[in-house]
């Protein structure tokens, strides 16, 4: 709770004037009802109409007094619960961007946008809260009982008794009620994450025919949430009857009592009228206070949630003794005995891998899947630290080097095409900020994909939908390639990522990339592709089995070799039959 309180920080001075506004509205809720105690006893009983109309008028001031304190109480409660909901939703934001893909690994998907929106909001509605009602619940109920003593001891002791026991017991109700809206929350966690791949997957299922199956699926997880919400409701909901219930014993007891001693003269009718008027104050502040403990019980559990996140050690940063001369100006690949195994596993994805690559070189990488081509890929940019060996880029240790100035250099094209809403232009010039047009009309000729944008109607300003959806598979590819060519990287990163090009354009596209000053590293599965390479890596089950150009592979490999005659079986076929 420490570490998200922390940014009301900023905020000191407008809670201290809120918190005053809050506190002046209190005074003249506390002050009210021993005004009404002198009118009866000094003007009505009494006769005197000269006392109602003075101490009328007063009320009626510091009524007035009261509403323009609320009204400014709830101007600077907006804006301390708004500004604080947007630092900390910012903060949480930051400190994911900031996570290594481990961490990632920590918290689902629809979690982390569950804890961005949905508990950032309790937490912000409950500072609104507390600056507005919250606070002046509690104070208002001791206020009360305080009073209530000064009035008249003998009638004040009744409440005395009766509020710390409603209280303790709205302490208990509050501990409870955490650990349920805590499992509330981790509930829709798993209804956010059915929605979004739902959403995401919307065609597969169309095409599959399991619209049924998915539906029942959303059902079963919104079942649960509604189980454990009503739960958690259900416990908040009897605090109501209890608090109503012992309250309005109280005031029948101060009234039964309070006749006896009026009798007696021990008290005047004003005063019981007053202590009346002080416990229907603090049955209502009661009645607040459930709800106060449902917001607190909610704001806690999402306080936590986050703090989980805040609190995250990165595991991926630059190391303390960083070269930062260090810069990658040539493009040069060392792996130096690298095995690499993802963490919180066992098995190791990478085994004793070790090669060099030269500045320039186009390598391309085969293997089956789940050979280790990708985890290889994702160590050159340093996503992820390996497990023993090094990796050198320009014959500099990686772990040395400023993260960021290592991936400024390297052009990363992943296996899925990720587009983001917005132009054709905008998606291009997200990999280089400050590209000009004639930069992204060249990588986008490069990518083979500046045909394509010429035809659409607004051309580089046309808008993509969601993640490219109005593109295909293999328009996404090549606008994806166009992103990284326009950095003008000095090591390219091609994860399988001409997969749906054909041979023609494919061609084109490896004739093009000839013409970059970059070391170029491709994950294909076909053998057209890896016939352009200067290098060619085999890889099967973490192990880098065979390297070498496509001769020696063909002579020397026997893997390779299926391979090969898998691909091209009809001509080896041809070719055989005519020796």
């Amino acid at each position: 709770m420490k570490k998200v309180l922390a940014y009301l920080n900023p905020y000191r001075i407008p809670v201290v004037i809120a918190l005053s506004l809050m506190l002046t509205e209190l005074i003249v809720d506390l002050l009210l009802p021993l005004l009404m105690a002198k009118i009866i006893d000094d003007g009505i009983l009494k006769e005197d109409f000269s006392v109602v109309l003075v101490w009328g008028g007063v009320m009626v001031g510091l009524s007035l007094l009261a509403f323009l304190s609320g009204v400014t109480n709830s101007f600077y409660a907006s804006h301390i619960s708004q500004s604080y909901g947007y630092d900390l939703r910012e903060a949480l934001f930051k400190k994911i961007q900031s996570f290594s893909f481990a961490n990632f690994n920590l918290f689902p998907t629809s979690s982390l946008i569950t804890r961005l929106t949905n508990d950032v909001t309790q937490i912000q509605n409950t500072v609104f809260m507390s600056l507005r009602i919250m606070l002046r619940a509690p104070l208002l109920i001791i206020g009360g009982v305080v009073m209530a003593l000064i009035v008249d001891v003998k009638l004040g002791l009744m409440l005395v008794v009766t509020v710390p026991i409603l209280f303790v017991f709205l302490v208990w109700v509050m501990g409870k009620g955490w650990g349920l809206f805590r499992s509330v929350q981790e509930r829709l966690d798993k209804v956010n994450s059915v929605m979004r791949e739902n959403l995401m997957a919307m065609r597969l299922i169309r095409a599959f025919m399991r619209r049924n199956f998915e539906v029942n699926r959303f059902n079963r997880t919104n079942e649960q949430l509604m189980e454990k919400t009503v739960s958690a409701f259900r416990l908040m909901e009897t605090t109501m009857p209890i608090l109503l219930l012992v309250m309005n014993l109280s005031i029948i007891a101060v009234l039964w009592f309070g006749s006896f001693e009026v009798q007696s003269g021990d008290a005047k009718v004003g005063e019981v009228v007053a202590i009346v008027n002080y416990a229907m104050r603090i049955t209502m502040a009661l009645s607040i206070f459930s709800f106060i403990v449902m917001a607190f019980s909610r704001a806690r559990a999402s306080a936590n949630r986050i703090e989980e996140v805040l609190v995250t050690d990165i595991d991926l940063i630059d190391s303390v003794d960083i070269d930062k001369s260090a810069r990658i100006e040539a493009g040069k690949i060392e792996f130096q005995h690298v095995s690499f195994q993802y963490p919180g596993t066992k098995a190791p994805v990478l085994e004793d891998i070790s090669f060099i690559i030269e500045p320039g070189e186009t390598v391309a990488i085969l293997g089956a899947t789940g050979s280790g081509k990708t985890s290889l890929f994702q160590l050159i940019p340093r996503l992820y630290d390996v497990t023993k060996g090094k990796v050198l880029l320009d014959d500099q240790d990686i772990s040395s080097m400023k993260m960021k100035d290592v991936r400024r250099k390297i052009g990363y094209v992943p296996q899925e095409a990720l587009l983001f809403t917005g132009s054709v232009k905008q998606n291009i010039a997200w990999g280089k900020e400050d590209a000009t047009m004639e930069e992204m009309i060249q990588a986008a000729k490069d990518a083979q994909i500046y045909e394509t944008i010429e035809k659409l109607p607004l051309k580089f300003e046309a808008i993509l939908g969601q993640k490219g959806v109005n593109l295909s598979g293999g328009q996404k590819q090549r606008l994806s390639i166009a992103r990284a060519l326009v950095r003008k990287p000095k090591i390219l990163l091609l994860d399988d990522s001409t997969s749906a090009l054909d041979l023609k354009t494919e061609g084109k596209l490896l004739n093009a990339l000839k013409r970059y000053s970059c070391t170029t590293l491709i994950i294909t599965q076909k053998i057209n592709t890896a016939l352009e390479a200067d290098k060619i890596f085999l890889l099967e089950d973490g192990k880098l089995i065979a390297k070498g150009n496509h001769e020696s592979l063909l002579r020397e490999s026997p893997l390779y070799q299926k391979i090969f005659e898998s691909q091209f079986k009809e001509e080896v076929h041809h070719a055989r039959s005519v020796d």
